[in-house]
Order: structure tokens, then sequence, then C-alpha cells
């Protein structure tokens, strides 16, 4: 008995017994199998307690899909394998503990198997129900090199070779199939999409190729190839069965020593004076030196036992298994996985059949908004939703028309489960910034393929105190106070739904904006300029021109905001601008033994009363941490300047230090408090010299210097001080005082010519002065000497600051690369930063950033490449959507700045300039 839904029918079967593969056949070895226990009634109205062979309505009859009697979703057409058998119960108990997991989903068991297997004793984890439950047990099982950023190509790299070897390592089946993977493009856009993720990918170690229609095909022969254009194919990819994942990665770190206690529910997490933690579950106390919050979409209630609001919100995700389709079962090789992105769903061998997941829109997906208000309910560990084909039919009938031979297919189960989401779909891993010695690794939307790269990741950062590379975006205190529950729902569905739209560079996303994180000027100015989202805050990308196109109007190539910065350009380079710099990190810093602090964190020396100066906070290993602007206002008291995105990033650092050391200051965080004006240009000075009776003449007010006075009789702390280069002043005030000070300043400005400029031109005016920018010629991916930042690095100070050692040491031995400035002519595509630089037919380095450079008319970059080929004048290629252009290394900086021009003017008159 069957109805029909569109063709795709769902059999009366509860169970699909699946044959073993025939001999001779060059098929995959049989995956192995999830084994959930039984399932349990849980207290959700909306969970499916259905029994096997129960009736499920799946959804309005439809052309072309047919639909019937679908099984309890846990009846998975994987049959339970006696390979891996449950771990038995732990009887162990401690009662202290180096670290302690809580979470047994399959990131949480991944850093307790790398932490034993590096060496730390005492490692516990400590799982509520049993290991899998959750997110973990239900899932996909996806695995992917590819990644669109830049550092979790990286995380993703380290997954799959653990995955690779971790069965003969711990005896355990896990079920790894690597058929590959293909993204298709079915639209030009997408073509243009797969060559900007070449270049990215070129100076990776994972392989990645754009492969034509007919190789996709003779991969992929059940394909409707009328509409695909090309393929990106990751060799490699595929997929693995979590709960058999998480099982030997259980097994190794019992081997390696851990302890796996469960069920061993959290009920209370208290701080110590000393940093340590006392850990309560019903089994008993433990006390615990740090803890990591590993819990999944419990990871809510962890946080909200130590006062923190983790901005995460489970989501409903839903994919379809079939069963045996004759034409996959007559294949000789196992299918890549599939993903089509203009229909929004992947695709994958599942046994002899396929398996299909979508990922909605925003508008039909689902949010458990219940559990962020009221809680996951008491007991949830292995249940599932009630299945809702209505939601993903238009994701459904893109299969079909992609993939024929679904119309005919019997669909033997539909999982509806629960993954957890941030608001920029990314996870959030670190420690905690306002908590010592509590760190998280939770929001993975993602779990299988982060697992195995991430518990490395966090491993390394644990016991070597410093992370092993670059990865802010993880950084779990990039988001703030103003990341509200209303905010974190409409951004979840927003990523949610956004899965497979096209990546473009400088993307915007809007759901959720404004956050209570404006400045006094957002209702100024949001009509006259294109804002970019920065740390919660609203910052001017780009200004409109009267008759030019507005609004946001993303590309590969130039698009509308091109012209409108240039023109931005040439206000700054000729007469006077003003930038609203409000969302900059900010710090006070004050105490006896502020300035020994500071001379400890920073490799350069601690400027004078009165004065302001670049420094670095280095690692252990001699990377660059942070880049802050230090300016010391009166003795012992400093005001610190950093970017948007490393406000907490920056000040959990600091903090540690601090209290690390022992010292005596006070550290205040005083972001929200001010808001920043810069004001550039060639006439700045004139025009502010009418708001002050300070002088502010050169002679006066010199470069580096900072004051306090008052600007249209508001209060303010100027620094001399501009990212453009030119002559200019940052003006730090009161925010509400915003509105006021930028209206005088654009009143006096009026016979200048004053106007605003965005970030977008200040990127192109900062490039060709060669300033660097942190987060892109600078993190913890290089040394500041690589970096050409020795300048700013003071190896013969007396303090020993973080990283000193090292960077003797990095110096000693000789640096591998440098960063170089090069210039390209290209046609209407610009560097952004992170394409592929080749040499001799072979990628050699990469770019950092880039932009047009509106001074020489062509395009400027920053990149990374081998000292011998450092030199000024060496040729390179650059590789922008799929062309090499020619490049050349030209000497820096492309514009001498203000300071620079005016010395030298006054060195030797207009010649030296």
């Amino acid at each position: 008995m069957a109805q029909r839904l569109c063709g795709l029918r769902v059999a009366a079967s509860a169970l699909v017994q699946e044959p073993a593969p025939r001999p001779g056949e060059d098929l995959p070895r049989p995956q192995a199998a999830r084994q959930p226990p039984p399932r349990r009634r849980g207290p959700c109205s909306q969970l499916r307690h259905a029994p096997p062979g129960s009736a499920v309505a799946a959804g309005p009859p439809a052309a072309g899909l047919r639909a019937a009697w679908l099984p309890a979703p846990s009846a998975l057409c994987r049959r339970p394998r006696r390979d891996n058998p449950p771990l038995p119960a732990e009887t162990r108990w401690k009662d202290r503990a180096e670290t302690v997991i809580i979470g047994g989903g399959c990131v949480g068991v991944s850093l307790a198997y790398h932490l034993a297997k590096a060496g730390m004793k005492d490692v516990v984890l400590l799982e509520k129900s049993e290991l899998t439950a959750g997110s973990t047990w239900h899932a996909a099982g996806l695995t992917t090199y590819f990644h669109p950023g830049i550092n979790l190509k990286k995380i993703h790299y380290d997954s799959i070779k653990l995955y690779e070897k971790l069965e003969e390592e711990t005896g355990q089946v896990v079920g790894f199939h690597q058929p590959g993977s293909i993204r298709i493009a079915t639209t030009p856009v997408r073509v243009d999409e797969f060559k900007y993720q070449m270049t990215r990918t070129g100076w990776h170690a994972t392989e990645q190729y754009i492969i034509e229609p007919e190789k996709i095909q003779e991969m992929f022969p059940l394909l409707n190839m009328n509409k695909i254009l090309a393929g990106l194919y990751n060799p490699g990819d595929g997929h693995i069965d979590p709960y058999s994942l998480t099982m030997a990665l259980a097994a190794g770190a019992r081997k390696y020593g851990a302890l796996l206690k469960y069920p061993a529910p959290v009920t209370s997490l208290e701080p110590r004076s000393d940093g340590t933690w006392d850990v309560e579950t019903p089994q008993g106390s433990m006390r615990a030196n740090r803890i990591v919050n590993a819990a999944g979409f419990w990871a809510r209630e962890i946080g909200k036992m130590v006062g923190l609001e983790h901005p995460l919100i489970p989501v409903q995700h839903q994919y379809v298994v079939t069963s045996t389709i004759p034409e996959v079962k007559a294949l000789k090789r196992e299918l890549p996985v599939l993903r089509d992105l203009e229909g929004s769903y992947y695709l994958r061998q599942e046994r002899d059949g396929l398996l299909f997941g979508p990922y909605e829109s925003q508008e039909k997906m689902k949010v458990q908004d219940s559990w962020v208000t009221s809680g996951v309910p008491s007991g949830f560990g292995k249940e599932l939703f009630e299945s809702d084909l209505d939601r993903i039919m238009e994701h459904v009938e893109a299969a079909m028309e992609m993939v024929p031979v679904l119309k005919k297919a019997d669909i033997i189960n539909i999982v509806n489960g629960p993954i957890t989401y941030s608001p920029d779909i990314l996870p959030m891993v670190g420690p905690h910034q306002g908590l010592r010695n509590y760190w998280v690794a939770i929001g993975f939307g993602y779990g299988i393929i982060h697992a195995g790269g991430i518990g490395k990741y966090l491993s390394d950062w644990i016991l070597h105190g410093e992370p092993p590379f670059d990865l802010i975006e993880l950084d779990p205190n990039r988001y703030g106070k103003w990341t509200t529950t209303q905010y974190t729902e409409a951004k979840a569905r927003e990523s949610y739904g956004f899965n497979n739209i096209v990546g473009y560079p400088k993307e915007e996303r809007f759901a959720g904006r404004p956050t209570q994180r404006v400045s006094g000027l957002y209702k100024t100015l949001e009509s006259k300029c294109s804002m970019g989202f920065h740390a919660g805050w609203e910052q001017p990308h780009w200004f409109y021109r009267l008759g030019q196109d507005t609004g946001y109007r993303p590309s590969f190539r130039r698009t509308n905001w091109f012209e409108p910065v240039g023109s931005e350009y040439k206000q700054v380079m000729q007469s006077v601008g003003v930038i609203d710099l409000s969302p900059f990190g900010k710090f006070n810093i004050k105490g006896q033994d502020s300035t020994r602090l500071l001379d400890h964190l920073f490799a350069n020396v601690i400027p004078k009363v009165g004065f302001t100066n670049i420094s670095h906070m280095l690692t252990p290993k001699g990377r660059v941490y942070a880049e802050l602007t230090v300016s010391h206002q009166s003795p012992g008291e400093f005001l610190l300047i950093t970017g948007s995105g490393s406000e907490l990033h920056d000040l959990r650092w600091i903090e540690e230090e601090a209290v690390k050391g022992g010292y005596d200051v006070e550290i205040k965080n005083i972001t929200d408090e001010l808001g920043v004006l810069g004001v550039a240009g060639p006439h700045a000075r004139k025009v502010l010299q009418k708001l002050t009776s300070e002088d502010l003449s050169d002679d006066v007010f010199k470069f580096l210097q900072t004051k306090s006075l008052k600007v249209s009789n508001i209060p303010v702390t100027a620094i001399r001080i501009s990212y453009t280069g030119e002559l200019g002043w940052e003006l730090y005030h009161r925010r509400e005082d915003s509105a006021a000070l930028y209206n005088a300043i654009m009143d006096a400005g009026q016979e200048e010519g004053i106007d605003n400029f965005g970030t977008y031109a200040m990127n192109a005016l900062r490039l060709e002065k060669a300033f660097r920018a942190w987060g892109s010629e600078m993190n913890c991916d290089t040394n500041p000497l690589e970096a050409g930042l020795e300048y700013f690095v003071k190896l013969n100070k007396p303090a020993d600051f973080i990283g000193k050692q090292a960077l003797k040491q990095i110096k000693a031995e000789g640096l591998k690369r440098r960063l170089v400035c090069l210039t390209l002519a290209t046609d209407d595509v610009d560097p952004e930063g992170n394409e592929s630089i080749w040499h001799k037919g072979k990628v050699v380095g990469n770019t950092t950033s880039g932009s047009y450079s509106y001074s020489i008319q062509k395009s400027l970059a920053f990149a990374y490449v081998p000292v011998e080929l450092s030199k000024v004048g060496q040729q390179v290629e650059v590789e922008l959507l799929g062309k090499h252009y020619p490049a050349i290394i030209i000497q820096e900086p492309l514009v001498l700045t203000e300071p620079t021009r005016n010395r030298l003017q006054k060195k030797g008159g207009k010649d030296k300039i």
C-alpha cells in the first residue's frame, strides 16, 4: 500500500535488508553501521515515537514523487554491525583532572583522544547519557577537504588524514568511504566561484580541480547533464559512519589513558580563585584545572552554569534515504558525493541506494527556538523530530531532475534531527574571555568533518599555550553582549538558508542587523552609504554618489563601488575626509604595574607619556598574536586600540597574562563607551584648527602624539595618526557626542570641500603606504620579521617580552619567506588576498590582501614568497579567476606617508620626495 508523492515512493517495509556485495564487483566495503540504542520516549511533543512500520504523513501528493509508509527514524537502512560493540561504562572515578571535557559527541571524544595521545594525564570526559547522543548519532557523516574559507581547510585536512588511519590505530571499524566529491555548477557565476576557490586552494595541501561535463558524467553516470557547466572535484572526499567514528576515537582515548564517564551529567560548575573548577555530577565531584564545554545542543545549559549566554540555536535538518536502486546497484564503483548548489542539497550513495539532504530557505527551515527559551527537554538524547517532506519538496524535485533514477526510488527513511548553529554557521572554539580556564568547542553544524581537526587544534593549543595556526574566525570571543537571542535566531535562519549560495568576496549578510552596537552616526549615515558589519557594529564601507548605482551588488569582478571608492580615495589625497572608526576595540589599562605588564606583553618599547606607538603582542613561538595602538595618556595609564574583530580576542590575552603574572593593574573594556572619528587629508589640520584652541601645527602636535583637548567644545582624546598614511587625527570621544562632533567637523570643512570616506577607500590608501593589517599580513601563522615589522620589534629592550627568545632564534636561523609588495595589470578583477602566486609553473606563495591602486591605475597586493624570490623587480604571476596575471615586486611603499614626505621636504626639498 503506497501513496504517491511526486513519484518517489516510500516503501511499505520498515527495514530493508541490504544484500552483501556480489563477488567480483568493485564495490566499497560495507559501511559500518550506527548502533543507536532502543529509542526512548522523550518529553518533546514534536518528537516522533512511531513504532517501526507505522504510518507517517509524508506530505501531499505531487507530480513525480512517490511516498508511502515510513519506518521509525532510528531504523536506518544500515544494519547494526558487531564490529564495534558499545564501549562498556567506566566504573572508575577521579577527584582531580587536568582537563574535564563536557560532552560525548564526536568533537568532545576527539579532544579526549588527542589530549591523551599527546601525553596529558588525567583527561576526563563527562557525558550526560551515552556517547554520540545529541547530533552525532544521526548525522549524514559527510567529509570534505573543501571549505570556502582559508583556515578551516586545514581543519578538514587534519580530520580526513586522521580518519584514514584511525581504524588501523584503534582496531575499530570506522566505515570511511572516499569516493571523492563533485560540486556542480549550472550557472556562469558558479563557474566564476569555482575559479575563485581554485586560486585560494592552490597554496594548500588539498587536491582540488575544475572538471568538464564529460568527466563529471564519467564519474557520476546517473546525472542529467542538460544544465551542467562544470564541476569542482575534491579527491579523497566522502563519508564516514559517525557512530563508528566516535567509538573508534573513544577506544583510542581510553587506550592512551583518558577516562570517559557516562552517564555523568554535569549539574554544577564553580570557578575557584586559583583558576581551577569544581565540577559536580550525581556520581561525585571533581576538581579540574580547565573545563571544555563540548556539549552540543546542551552547550547553552552548560554556559548558563557559569553565567554565559552562548549564542547557539538548534535547527532541524532532514535527509532522505532510499532503498536499493537497480541503477546504483549495477555500478562498478561508488559514486562521488554530489553537491547541487543551485538545488541546495547534497547526495551520496548509501549502500545500493541514495541519501540526500537539502538545506531549505530561511523562510521554510525550522528553528527549535523553544529549546532556547525553555531549555532542551530533560532526557532528550537519541530522539528525532517528525519528518516534514513539505518543507523540502522543492529540493527533492530538484534532486529528481538532476538524478532521474530518484523518481523510481523507494524512500525507506526520513531523518529529521537537531543540529546546533551559531549565528554565522561557524563553530566556537577556544578559551572564553572573562572566565579563567573555561574553553569551548561548540556550535558545530558540521561536526563530523570538524571533529578530528578541531580535537588536534585544541589539544595543541592547550598543551603549548598558543593556537597552532590562525583560526580567529572560530574564536568564541567574536560574539559579545550585543549577540541577543533574537539576533542569533535571525542569523541562524539566514546561515542555514544560505548554505549553498554563491560565496562572493566582500560578502555581506543582513539578517539581524543592526544590533544595539551602532555608533552615534548610524542614523545620519545609513541612507548615504553601503554599511559593513564589524563585530556587531555598522560601519560605512563606501558612500553613494549622485547618479551612480547604489546598494549591495556583490561580484567576483569590479562592481558598483569601484568608482565611488576612487572618488573617496581622491577626496582624502587631495582635500579632507571623515571616517567613522567607532568599531575599534578600546581598553583602558592603569595601575602600579601597568607599564611593567605592557613591557612584558609588547615587542615594542612603551611610548613616553603623551605619545603613541604601534605595538605587537607575540606568542611564545614568536608569532603575531595581535597588533595594537598604545597611547600613554598619563603616567601609568594607557589607552589601547585594536581592530573591531580582535576586541575580546586581544582582551582575553591581556587579562590572562595579567593574572598569570600577578600584575597589579586595572583593565577596563571601554569599546562601547567611546566613539571614534578619523579626519584625514592635506586639509585636516586646517579644518580641525577652526574648532579648537589647541595648536595643531606640526611642531607642536607631532606625529604619534596624543593630547586631551576640546573640538567644538566636545572633550576628545586626539591622536595624530591615520591608517590612510595622510595627515590626520583620530578623535576619541563619548559615544553620545558622535553626531554633534561629526556635524561640527563637516560644517567647519565646507570651504575645504570635506566629505565622507569608508573602509574600502581606507584599505586602498593603506596598501599604497605599505601598512600591514593584522589578520592579513600578520597573524598566528606569521612572525614579525617575515612580515616586515622589524621596526616595531625591539629585541634589545631589557624586558623579556613574550616571544622574545623564539624571535631571536628565528632571526638566527634565517627567514624562509618574506612579505613583498607587488603590482599587476589586470582587466576587471583585483586581488583581495589568499590568491595563489605562481613562478615557473609552480605555486610559490600567496597574496595576503589587495586592492586597486587609484594612483597608478593598477592592482596592488601584498604577498608572501620565498626569500629567493623576494627581490625588487622579481616577476611572478597572480592567479585571479582562472587566469595568471604577470606581476612584479616593487620597492615599498608605493606612496610615501605624509610624515615621511614632510620630513624629506624639510631636509632636501621636493626633489627628494
